[in-house]
C-alpha cells in the first residue's frame, strides 16, 4: 500500500507553541475553507472548528459576532486560522473571487452524491440547523449541496453535516486511497 506523502507529517509535537504547530501544518493545508453563518449554537461552532482541523482546511470563517465555545474545539482552534467577519458583506469581501458552495437541504441544487468535483479554493458555507442560510448567501453560491436524509428528522446537527461534506471533499482529493497516517498494522480489510 502506498502512503500519502503528507500523512506522516501530521503529528507535530503538541508541546510546541501553537504558532509553531500552525507553521508546521501550513504546507499541509488543503485548498478550501469552511464558513459558518449564524450558527445559533456556540458549541456547534467549536465542534466545526474541530472537524475542520481534521481535514486541515485553509481557514475557518465565522460570520457574525456571536460568541462560540472554544472548549468544543478540543483546543484545535489554537492551530487553525479562524477569521471572524462581522457582516455578510465583510464575508463576501473576504472570499472575493473564490467559489462559494453552501450546504443547505431545503434549497439544494445538487445532492452530495452527485457532486462531480469540488472547485479549487472552494468556500463551503454552513448555517444554523433551524434557519439554514439566508437568500443573500444562497443567491451568491455557485452550488447548494444537499445531504440526502432518509428519516423524519428535518436536519442534521451542523457539525455532523460539516463532517460529512468535508469527508466527501477529502475522499475525492485523496481518491487513490492513500490517507493512512502510519505504518500498516496488518492485512488490509477486504
Amino acid at each position: 500500500m502506498r502512503y500519502h506523502e503528507h500523512a506522516m507529517a501530521l503529528v507535530p509535537s503538541l508541546d510546541l507553541p501553537p504558532e509553531e504547530v500552525r507553521s508546521l501544518l501550513s504546507p499541509l493545508r488543503n485548498p478550501f475553507s469552511v464558513a459558518i453563518y449564524n450558527c445559533q449554537n456556540a458549541f456547534s461552532v467549536g465542534a466545526i472548528i474541530r472537524v475542520a482541523h481534521s481535514f486541515l482546511v485553509r481557514e475557518i470563517v465565522v460570520i457574525g459576532d456571536a460568541p462560540w465555545y472554544e472548549k468544543a474545539s478540543m483546543g484545535m482552534h489554537r492551530y487553525e486560522q479562524v477569521v471572524t467577519v462581522g457582516s455578510m458583506e465583510s464575508f463576501f469581501d473576504h472570499v472575493s473571487g473564490r467559489p462559494i458552495w453552501s450546504v443547505e437541504r431545503d434549497h439544494a441544487t445538487v445532492s452530495l452524491y452527485d457532486v462531480a468535483a469540488y472547485p479549487p479554493d472552494v468556500v463551503l458555507v454552513f448555517g444554523s440547523e433551524r434557519a439554514g442560510l439566508p437568500e443573500s448567501i444562497l443567491d451568491r453560491s455557485a452550488a447548494v449541496i444537499g445531504i440526502p436524509m432518509y428519516g423524519v428528522n428535518h436536519s442534521l446537527p451542523v457539525a455532523v453535516a460539516a463532517g460529512i461534506v468535508l469527508s466527501d471533499w477529502a475522499r475525492r482529493r485523496y481518491a487513490d486511497g492513500a490517507t493512512i497516517a502510519g505504518p500498516p498494522r496488518g492485512p488490509a480489510p477486504r
